[in-house]
């Protein structure tokens, strides 16, 4: 895990079978493609599909408590991040448009590119473990009334999403203006509250290869081997939303930054080789100061911007998150209206600063679950789709590796005019 320190926090260090999960996919799903249309599989799934189920509900119940204490501690953060000067204030603005615009994009170009290139038929044998039940489609007026719950128990035990992360943003502000020592005890008990649903979760992904294992299984039983091709396709259509993030670092550090995007993609090889090699934006760090040296950006902004960038910003969360709840959302028949698709845009961008100091596997839980349920879409194949998680991420990693130094491009030519 890559794991983020504040001045005061630090989320505890869990060491993923990122590997053993992607195993136990391919393995459920060769299996289940081998025995598809035989006599065995009905008696086979009937054995594995509990184990399944199991895992999923497991992987489900930390999501709520472990969202409020991550909200809450990063927005206590990027409150002592814009308390520290103007030039992180004006930092945080721009880290604040670029997420925007991410989500924008991909909630504009995702469906059209999922026309162009549609979604496989048999991918439908992912939600063999999605509860069927109709959507009801919100008017604008019961869409603004649910912003706010009467009561955040029942919308945390509903998973209301919506009103549940408004409500923690609130309470972080609230508890950022509060006396130092009423303010050290909340935080304190937050991040006791994440450490220990991270252990939770810990637990529950070490039993990741089986659960995936047996969830494969089941799909492929379905689909056959067209199961393959279908993750194929999803790795390719989310990955391509982080392509987007990708380009813009390019514009922002030409446009804003003064940068040529040749002197700028010379100049970023060597930071995105540790990227790709390590998907870590924090093992990245000291690569992302070289780059900037040899942009002639100067070191006092570099060491300002870049660890600061490590820890609050993640450029492709809001975009490639989004793309995830899209393409269930296509995959489950869950008509996205513009409201819908707003209600997406504003818990990712919510989400995405509680989530920058978690491994991918962990992020992708946490991070699109409550996405996908504020736009009503069904939550129960991303414990599938996680087990190839570590594909997209090596793009999650490359885009915001590149976009840190796009920025820090920016606040130095910005600050220095």
């Amino acid at each position: 895990m890559t794991n983020t320190q504040t001045s005061r926090f630090e989320l505890v260090r869990i060491e993923l079978p990122v590997a053993w999960t992607f195993a136990g996919l391919v393995a459920g799903l060769g299996l289940g493609t081998i025995l598809s249309g035989g006599a065995m599989i009905e008696s086979v799934v009937e054995w594995t599909a509990p184990i399944g189920t199991l895992w999923l509900r497991a992987l489900q119940m930390t999501i709520i408590p472990l969202v409020a204490a991550l909200l809450v501690l990063g927005i206590a953060q990027m409150a002592a991040a814009a308390r520290a000067g103007a030039a992180a204030r004006r930092m945080l603005l721009l880290v604040f448009v670029l997420l925007t615009l991410g989500g924008i994009i991909t909630a504009t170009v995702m469906p059209l590119l999922l026309k162009l290139a549609p979604i496989p038929s048999s991918a439908s044998a992912f939600l063999a473990h999605t509860p069927e039940q109709a959507q009801q489609l919100p008017s604008l007026a019961d869409f603004v009334a649910s912003l706010v719950s009467p009561n955040i128990v029942a919308a945390a035990a509903e998973t209301a999403m919506l009103p549940f992360t408004i409500f923690f943003a609130l309470l972080a502000v609230a508890i950022a203006k509060l006396p130092e020592g009423q303010r050290a005890s909340l935080l304190g008990f937050f991040h006791a509250l994440a450490n220990a649903m991270l252990i939770i979760i810990g637990w529950v992904l070490w039993l990741a290869p089986v659960g995936v294992f047996a969830l494969g299984l089941g799909v492929a039983a379905q689909a056959g081997g067209g199961a393959f091709g279908a993750l194929l396709h999803y790795i390719l259509v989310v990955s391509a939303m982080g392509g987007f993030v990708l380009l813009g670092a390019y514009v922002l550090a030409w446009l804003v930054g003064g940068i040529t995007p040749w002197r700028f993609a010379k100049a970023m090889l060597p930071a995105q080789a540790v990227a790709l090699s390590t998907q870590s934006s924090l093992a990245s760090l000291p690569a992302m100061l070289d780059s900037s040296g040899r942009l002639g950006l100067r070191q006092s902004t570099a060491e300002f911007a870049l660890p600061l960038a490590v820890a609050i910003f993640r450029a492709t969360s809001p975009a490639m998150n989004l793309a995830v709840a899209i393409y269930v959302a296509h995959l489950a028949g869950v008509e996205l209206t513009p409201t819908l698709l707003a209600a997406g845009i504003g818990v990712a961008l919510i989400i995405s600063v509680g989530s920058v100091s978690l491994p991918g596997s962990i992020s992708f839980v946490v991070s699109i679950g409550p996405i996908a349920l504020a736009m009503g879409v069904p939550i129960e194949p991303l414990a599938l789709l996680v087990a190839v998680e570590m594909l997209p991420d090596i793009m999650r990693t490359l885009g915001n590796v590149t976009m840190n130094v796009a920025v820090t491009s920016a606040v130095d030519r910005v600050q220095h005019d």
